[in-house]
């Protein structure tokens, strides 16, 4: 991805291709991928452990905390306790997967260490393939969750309306599907698009300040470490948002009572 040359640093939007296992193209974000996933599996394993053995040092305890305020995150947003333990499985994993990748990303040795030519490691979520891939399994999410919600053709009519019939409800309707859409890309965009730019931050900031880099980028770094973890959890808020919204019907009368406002606003912020 990022590789400090005489010229000048250089940067690759695509990720690289390392080798071919069988007729799989295996490129540097998913070589990094696979060692980070195994790494957030053996911290899980970790905290199963000593949960079970009653042995709750502060990273336990830190990653119960994280789990269960995530887990409240979920069940106040969908208001429905049931509904939220079901989901949560998904959402809270794509916060970890999202927060280790992006936190690993920022290893002295992402992009130094070479392997024919190109970087060795890329930090996954800077490769557009994993964030659409993200974006695609909310979207689905979401429709499963309609139709088990409203019924198959119920949640048909959530888009397609006769417009002889009802010509504002079709409007709607043609706007939900763009919307849709809309939520698909925006998804992806957002968290590639501020993963990808950090990291770039880091190795122009790098090549510029030269010598006296290890004192110029560790505030930086703690920035990204920052940032890394706040767009885990927008991913993860948004996963919820949106599967929340696709489960509520149109045609239900616009409710009053204060309890519906967190839903209401956190869906004006997606569509802004």
């Amino acid at each position: 991805m990022f590789l400090a040359v005489e010229s000048g640093p250089k940067v690759s939007i695509v990720a690289e291709h390392l080798f071919n296992v069988g007729p799989l193209s295996v490129t540097n974000s998913m070589l990094y991928g696979s060692i980070g996933t195994l790494v957030l599996l053996g911290l899980l394993w970790r905290t199963v452990r000593h949960v079970k053995a009653r042995n709750y040092d502060y990273f336990t305890l830190m990653m119960l905390w994280v789990y269960e305020t995530l887990l409240n995150t979920v069940e106040e947003v969908m208001g429905d306790r049931e509904a939220a333990r079901k989901l949560a499985p998904l959402a809270i994993t794509m916060f970890f997967v999202i927060t280790i990748n992006n936190w690993m990303g920022l290893l002295p040795f992402v992009g130094p260490l070479t392997y024919n030519g190109e970087p060795l490691f890329r930090g996954l979520a800077s490769d557009l393939n994993f964030t659409a891939g993200l974006a695609v399994i909310t979207m689905v999410t979401a429709q499963v969750w309609a139709v088990k919600a409203h019924g198959f053709f119920g949640n048909l009519g959530r888009y397609f309306v006769n417009p002889f019939k009802d010509g504002m409800g079709f409007f709607v309707g043609f706007l939900e599907i763009v919307s849709e859409f809309s939520r698909l890309i925006a998804l992806a965009m957002r968290l590639f698009g501020n993963v990808f730019g950090g990291e770039v931050l880091l190795l122009v900031m790098g090549f510029i300040t030269m010598f006296a880099a290890p004192i110029a980028l560790p505030p930086f770094m703690l920035l990204e470490l920052f940032v890394g973890a706040i767009q885990a959890y927008v991913f993860f808020m948004l996963t919820v948002v949106f599967t929340s919204l696709a489960m509520m019907s149109h045609h239900e009368p616009s409710p009053s009572s204060e309890s519906s406002q967190p839903i209401g606003g956190l869906a004006g912020e997606v569509v802004v």
